[in-house]
């Protein structure tokens, strides 16, 4: 299996493009100046992981903006700190300055000029348009959770966009699904059939940081620690003549 041997990369956007956890920590400092105990970035993340995730399953129909305003909510009360409603939705509103990866942007222009991009979020759409400013490219389609009404790691988000992308003439065999989380995204794709590409972004951390830990390792057909890997890759195999 070669990189040129697909048509469409599909991507996750938050931890693979957007630097979500950067942004998380940045969003969460007004309540971590209220805890009297140190917490390690780390321990943070995997809270916020935990909140989220669950919050997903209960509300799979909220938007992530509102959505991310109960994680902040539920994480005051872990941390024993009080917060109001406003500050909660301060911070559903922070997704909108996450950063981009530094790598994403130029990265993105160059694979869109190879293959057709699209986005499959746990994101709604209003908080997507300005991560998509950040990355500046054009997608030829973009799935968010509020399309959908469902949070990966449900098998129904890939589905649908499986069956949308297919209405745009793109068959599952030509596309590589690219992103940095085992358990939203290529677990539930190996169960969809679909290959995929491991953006590991933590390689040099411990941990799985903001996602949560998926338990057994899924399978991936490429591995690449940055944006800027994946597009080193392409290059090479065109240059040994792989791309027509």
């Amino acid at each position: 299996m070669k990189l040129t041997d697909f048509k469409v990369l599909t991507f996750d956007c938050y931890g693979t493009l957007i630097d979500w956890e950067t942004g998380m920590i940045k969003g969460l400092e007004p309540l971590l100046s209220k805890i009297e105990h140190k917490l390690s970035r780390n321990e943070i993340l995997q809270a916020h992981a935990r909140h989220e995730s669950t919050q997903q399953a209960w509300t799979p129909g909220m938007r992530y903006s509102k959505l991310l305003a109960i994680v902040y909510k539920r994480l005051a009360e872990e941390w024993g700190v009080a917060v109001t409603p406003d500050e909660c939705a301060s911070y559903g509103q922070s997704i909108k300055q996450w950063p981009a990866f530094s790598d994403s942007a130029d990265a993105l222009q160059y694979l869109k000029k190879h293959y057709k991009l699209a986005i499959l979020s746990n994101v709604d759409n209003n908080s997507f348009k300005y991560s998509n400013d950040r990355l500046g490219v054009e997608f030829d389609a973009i799935y968010t959770a509020e399309d959908i009404g469902s949070y990966k790691p449900a098998d129904r988000n890939f589905k649908y966009m499986l069956e949308h992308l297919k209405s745009l003439g793109i068959e599952k065999s030509e596309i590589l699904h690219t992103a940095e989380s085992l358990f939203h995204d290529h677990i539930p794709a190996n169960k969809n059939g679909l290959a995929t590409c491991w953006i590991y972004r933590r390689a040099n951390d411990e941990g799985f940081g903001a996602t949560i830990d998926p338990g057994e390792m899924p399978n991936y057909n490429f591995q690449f620690n940055s944006m800027a890997e994946l597009v080193k890759a392409h290059q090479a195999a065109s240059s040994h003549g792989d791309i027509p």
